[in-house]
């Protein structure tokens, strides 16, 4: 590839998405919701990085149809994203103008060397708000439930209506960020992401990793309220909404990172004991 034209490519590509990021980082990028964006597009071009040495030494084989349709079809999404305000084909014409340019000009051997990369990209697509309300709702409703049925097990004054926890003189509510579907997005993502650093092959095992990411979530969910409702009950109103409640944020993704560690060497144990039995 002559390197006065990369360079040029590298530059055009930053221009035409840096209002895009821009706007991400001052709407949604911003809220709790969507918080995570910033990390995925990190990973996405530390994975990227990671690959560097082996795209470049791939053969220089352009594939120039595939290249050119995935090249329409973004310039399509982005331009009807930017004008329509649509965040979802803005921000998703990510994907298929990058796998266009590694079309282009290192052909397909580039897109299935970087094909994670290329994939990981969909985590930091703003999700329908539609879709979010959908799933979101019936998620806090049962994370609601679960927690307030604990915490009332061990001796707590939990009371919940709806969404709604009291907890002695105080009332909380779950909100979205704390049991909802970009939640488990955001952890779903990060078990893929574990999953490709240790390098699988067996499809059987990630794909029962990638499943059990959703009941994960749903559990680190709750003891992310669970945190938040005893830290209200025992310091008051004022530390359950300020650093603590960040804080709980993290505890989540610790909480889901720990099962996921234990679930990924329950089915060694339980591969080795089936083994040693036959």
């Amino acid at each position: 590839m002559d390197l006065a034209v990369a360079v040029m490519l590298a530059i055009g590509y930053v221009l035409m998405f840096a209002p895009t990021f821009r706007d991400l980082a001052t709407t949604v990028w911003s809220r709790d919701e969507q918080g995570h964006g910033p990390i995925i597009l990190v990973v996405v071009l530390w994975l990227a990085y990671r690959k560097r040495e082996e795209l470049f030494a791939l053969p220089h084989q352009p594939a120039f149809l595939p290249g050119t349709a995935c090249f329409a079809l973004g310039l399509l999404m982005f331009v009807l994203g930017r004008s329509q305000a649509v965040a979802l084909l803005e921000v998703g014409a990510l994907i298929p103008i990058s796998a266009a340019l590694l079309l282009l000009f290192k052909g397909r051997a580039a897109v299935r060397l970087m094909w994670f990369p290329l994939f990981f990209l969909i985590f930091m697509v703003p999700l329908p708000a539609t879709l979010v309300v959908a799933v979101t709702t019936p998620l806090k409703s049962a994370v609601s439930a679960v927690a307030s049925s604990l915490l009332y097990q061990l001796g707590y004054p939990v009371g919940r209506s709806g969404v709604i926890l009291t907890v002695g003189p105080y009332q909380l509510l779950v909100a979205d960020a704390c049991a909802g579907l970009n939640s488990m997005f955001t952890l779903e993502a990060l078990g893929l992401l574990y999953m490709n650093i240790m390098n699988y092959k067996s499809a059987v095992r990630n794909l029962f990793m990638a499943v059990m990411i959703i009941p994960i979530s749903f559990v680190a969910n709750i003891v992310r309220v669970c945190i938040l409702v005893l830290v209200t009950y025992h310091f008051g109103d004022e530390a359950g909404q300020g650093f603590v409640h960040g804080f709980a944020g993290m505890v989540l993704f610790v909480v889901a990172l720990t099962l996921i560690l234990a679930v990924d060497h329950g089915m060694v144990a339980l591969a080795r004991r089936f083994k040693s039995l036959a």
